[in-house]
């Protein structure tokens, strides 16, 4: 089988058009697979975002509620993540193959997949905010008498504002997703190639350089997905903004960085599981789909 052609780095040669229709395929793929492995524990992470309670207490709402509704709410961030993985690896590739031919004589590699990957998570945000607002009023259990069903939920946000239905807590899914997106492909692929360097073999490189490049976005942009957790789920009462959301949100954790992390641990920790499993699985199926 001959191999995809690849640059001095050993990444792939996105200036071929077979690879960047491949990477959508294989990005949603890879994607699929951690959503529905990684889901139980996203969902403990979410209740500590959400109610501030401690691990041990999380998961002890979660086994009180049953298996049955452990999965409740699934089908959204399934979709979504297969999505999203879809979009955030085949247009990231589209984009920079639009930018290396005027720019690479004047910008490094990792500059150029890093605005690429910039690019890619405002796309990301208008598209899969909807998605999110679901996914976050399904699994808050305040909501399961007046919204238990997928279809009231939708009937609900169709009779709200864009602002207050489907795009709430826009701005801080913007900022968060194009960052994040930004870090990952500027990062992935130079660490990946240093560990390869270093006589790793490429499965392990791609695995590491995923989770170093989750551990550096997760750190600091936790507090934002914390304050979009907290917007999104909400559908009753007054829809404050995003400066008055953050600030009911940290008088609510007493001012204190330790409740508002609280839970951060295990969702960094998952985030990095899960991006390199993301990685290491998108890298193989691009090898070997030449």
């Amino acid at each position: 089988m001959q191999q995809n052609p690849t640059d001095s780095n050993g990444n792939h040669d996105v200036s071929q058009p077979n690879i960047s229709f491949q990477s959508y395929m294989h990005g949603g793929m890879s994607s699929l697979i951690c959503t529905f492995v990684t889901f139980p524990v996203y969902k403990t992470v979410f209740r500590q975002q959400l109610h501030s309670t401690l691990i041990r207490e999380a998961v002890a709402q979660l086994y009180k509620e049953g298996l049955l509704k452990l999965y409740r709410g699934v089908v959204p961030p399934l979709l979504m993540k297969t999505l999203q993985g879809t979009i955030l690896f085949g247009l990231q590739n589209t984009l920079l193959q639009q930018l290396s031919p005027c720019a690479e004589l004047y910008f490094p590699r990792a500059l150029l997949s890093s605005m690429a990957g910039l690019g890619t998570g405002v796309v990301e945000s208008l598209f899969f905010t909807p998605f999110e607002r679901v996914q976050c009023i399904l699994q808050n259990s305040g909501n399961d008498h007046s919204l238990p069903t997928l279809r009231k939920i939708i009937g609900r946000m169709s009779s709200e504002t864009l602002a207050n239905g489907w795009y709430r807590a826009f701005l801080p899914t913007l900022t968060r997703n194009a960052l994040g997106s930004s870090l990952y492909f500027g990062l992935k692929d130079p660490l990946s190639g240093w560990l390869r360097e270093q006589e790793y073999s490429p499965i392990v490189s791609s695995f590491i350089s995923g989770m170093i490049s989750s551990f550096v976005i997760s750190l600091p942009l936790y507090p934002l997905s914390v304050l979009v957790a907290n917007m999104q789920a909400q559908v009753s009462g007054n829809n404050l903004g995003m400066r008055a959301s953050w600030q009911q949100l940290w008088h609510k954790r007493q001012r204190s960085l330790k409740l508002l992390y609280r839970g951060g641990l295990l969702v960094i920790l998952r985030s990095c599981i899960s991006w390199g499993i993301t990685t290491a699985i998108y890298d193989q199926l691009m090898k070997r789909s030449g």
